[in-house]
């Protein structure tokens, strides 16, 4: 077993196209010895958000707190401390944050197959 605290994993800029005023630690991975998923600790400041993108591997998020949207194809939706999320592959998403303190959410996606 391994503990991690999560304030002392460097937080690093998500710098895709479209996402702003947000930040991810890794968590947990592979050089942790995490051998099929990561966890993930996203930290989005107030009017910020992550980008809207897809991807082909589905993904679970759980809010922490703050205030936000998460946007699908169908629209915006209220999400709040204590939900969770399922994204399904293929499927459009973003997290916005609209409220006025930082949004924080956990993100766990799988890793890809070792070569």
């Amino acid at each position: 077993m391994k503990i991690i605290p999560s304030l002392e994993v460097r937080a690093q800029p998500v710098e895709e196209p479209g996402a702003s005023k947000t930040t991810v630690r890794w968590l947990i991975s592979r050089p942790e010895g995490a051998p099929n998923f990561a966890m993930r600790l996203f930290e989005v400041e107030p009017g910020g958000s992550t980008p809207l993108h897809e991807h082909p591997w589905e993904h679970e998020v759980y809010i922490l707190e703050g205030r936000a949207e998460a946007v699908a194809e169908s629209g915006p939706a209220a999400v709040n401390p204590g939900d969770a999320i399922l994204v399904l592959p293929g499927e459009r998403h973003q997290l916005r944050n609209v409220g006025d303190t930082v949004a924080r959410f956990l993100c766990l996606i799988p890793l890809p197959e070792e070569e």
